[in-house]
C-alpha cells in the first residue's frame, strides 16, 4: 500500500516498514508528559526524530495512558488544539516530513490538518465521533489509523480476558474498515493498529507482537505501538525509563511478523534495528 500525500510525498508501506515518532505534547503521558509543551521545543525535537529516520510525526496532545500511570486528564477540543495546532504549524514551517494527529475529536483533526497535518490516527477506530471524524477523513482525503481498544482510557484495563484475542480483534477492525469505507475514506488510505496496552493483559500484548501481520484485515498495513510500554518493563520489575531495549526487541520481532509499521520514542535506534531485521527477514519482490 502507497499513501499519496500532497506534495508529490509516498508514504509506501510495501517498500520498508514505516516509522512513526512519538511526539507528545501533554503533561500527563505515560513517558515523555511535559517534555515538549513549549510549541517550538515540541517542533525541533520533531525534527530530531525527522533526522534520526522518522518517516511520520505522529502528534497527539491528550494522553490515552492506562490507570497504571494514574488517572489521565480529559480534555476539550479546544484546549486540545491549543496544544497541537501551533506544534503542526511550526513544524510545518520548518519541514515537509508527514505529520500525523492522534486524536478522537473530529474538531482537533480538522484544525490539524488545516495547519499542515496529513494523517488521522484515531484511537477509538472513529468510535467516538462516529459520523463526524469519518467525514472529515472522507472530505479531506487523508489516511486514517485505525486502532482497536476495549471500552475507554479510564476503563480499558478492566477486563483483558479474551476467548480469542485475534480473531475478536481482527473482527472489530474489519468491521471499522468497512465502516469507514462506505464513509468514503479511500480504499488503500487505512492502516489497523490492534492496540497494545488497550485492553490487553501482558500475555495478550506478547500474543500480539508474536502474531501482528495476522491483523491485516481488508489488506491493511498493521501498525504496532509497543514502545516502553508496561508489558515490556513491568514484569522485570524496571520502569518505562528503563524499557529501551525491550522496545528494540518488540519492534523487531513485530516486524519479523509481519508489521508493516511502528510507533516509537526512540527513532535513532529502532530504525538502525528495523532495518537490519528487513535486510535479514524481508524478502521484497523483485
Amino acid at each position: 500500500m502507497i499513501w499519496q500525500l500532497q506534495g508529490h510525498r509516498r508514504i509506501d508501506f510495501d517498500r520498508r516498514v514505516q516509522i512513526f515518532g512519538v511526539l507528545n505534547v501533554t503533561p500527563d503521558s505515560f513517558y515523555d508528559g511535559g517534555r515538549y509543551i513549549d510549541a517550538q521545543r515540541a517542533a525541533d525535537h520533531a525534527l530530531r526524530l525527522s533526522d534520526e529516520g522518522a518517516d511520520i510525526i505522529d502528534i497527539g496532545g491528550e494522553s490515552s495512558r492506562p490507570p497504571l500511570y494514574g488517572e489521565a486528564a480529559t480534555i476539550d477540543p479546544e484546549q486540545e488544539c491549543r496544544r497541537v495546532v501551533p506544534v503542526v504549524e511550526a513544524l510545518r514551517r520548518q519541514s515537509d516530513v508527514p505529520i500525523s494527529i492522534d486524536t478522537v475529536k473530529s474538531e482537533v483533526a480538522r484544525r490539524a490538518l488545516a495547519a499542515g497535518a496529513d494523517i488521522i490516527n484515531d484511537i477509538s477506530a472513529f468510535e467516538h465521533e462516529s459520523g463526524a471524524m469519518a467525514r472529515v477523513a472522507a472530505d479531506s482525503g487523508a489516511p486514517v489509523i485505525l486502532m482497536h481498544r476495549r471500552g475507554t482510557t479510564a476503563t480499558m484495563q478492566q477486563d483483558t480476558r479474551y476467548d480469542d484475542l485475534v480473531g475478536e480483534v481482527c473482527s472489530y477492525l474489519a468491521a471499522r474498515v468497512d465502516y469507514a469505507r462506505q464513509c468514503g475514506v479511500g480504499h488503500d488510505s487505512i492502516v489497523v493498529d490492534p492496540g497494545i496496552g488497550f485492553g490487553k493483559s501482558i500475555e495478550g500484548n506478547r500474543e500480539i507482537v508474536r502474531r501482528a501481520g495476522e491483523f491485516g484485515v481488508r489488506g491493511c498495513p498493521v501498525l504496532i505501538g509497543a514502545s516502553r510500554k508496561s508489558f515490556i518493563w513491568k514484569p522485570l520489575g524496571l520502569t518505562p525509563e528503563d524499557a529501551l531495549k525491550g522496545s528494540i526487541a518488540a519492534a523487531v520481532l513485530a516486524v519479523a511478523h509481519g508489521a508493516r509499521a511502528l510507533r516509537v520514542h526512540d527513532v535513532a535506534a529502532s530504525v538502525r534495528a528495523v532495518r537490519l531485521a528487513e535486510s535479514i527477514e524481508i524478502r521484497l519482490p523483485d
